[in-house]
């Protein structure tokens, strides 16, 4: 039997930025960006920025760190970039950025992977934590990926989530 956490009080809107990380991907062809834009407004959230940003490191920080500064922003949401080829610097890029981790997150989503990829699921450095007030969750970059992380992991305590970092909300 699965656990459910208790239901969150209200629904709470939230904003949201999407990078996605990428050497190949397009807009057009950017089908895990749009898994979690398409999650996200279907939850009743709003995608405040959208970017696909190569795999470089500098530019990765750079955009997560300008995020941070925008005030309506409570999330930040990334994939791809996570593994542990070369060009694969998401983690690395990021992980100095957080000033809390959520430790759960990338271990439970390693977890709902095993049953589906197998033990290639230890090669998944999906990591959230906290920047500057933000929620950040940076997940792979395969869309199956992203659906099982967004569904059953990032969507159901996002809210509860952002209240918190923000009691005030």
């Amino acid at each position: 039997m699965t656990a459910i956490p208790h239901p969150d009080t209200s629904p709470l809107l939230l904003h949201c930025a999407v990078l996605t990380v990428s050497d190949t991907r397009t807009i057009e062809t950017d089908r895990s960006g749009q898994v979690i834009r398409q999650l996200l407004q279907t939850a009743n959230h709003v995608v405040q920025d959208y970017q696909i940003l190569p795999d470089q490191p500098d530019q990765i920080r750079s955009q997560v760190l300008a995020w941070c500064q925008v005030d309506r922003l409570q999330a930040i949401l990334l994939n791809g970039g996570t593994g542990i080829a070369p060009r694969d610097t998401t983690f690395d890029a990021i992980e100095q950025l957080l000033e809390k981790t959520l430790p759960g997150f990338g271990e439970l989503f390693r977890w709902l992977s095993y049953p589906e990829i197998g033990s290639r699921a230890m090669a998944s450095r999906a990591v959230a934590g906290v920047c500057q007030g933000k929620l950040i969750f940076s997940m792979p970059g395969s869309s199956n990926a992203v659906q099982l992380a967004m569904e059953k992991l990032i969507l159901p305590e996002l809210a509860h989530l952002v209240r918190q970092l923000h009691p005030e909300i």
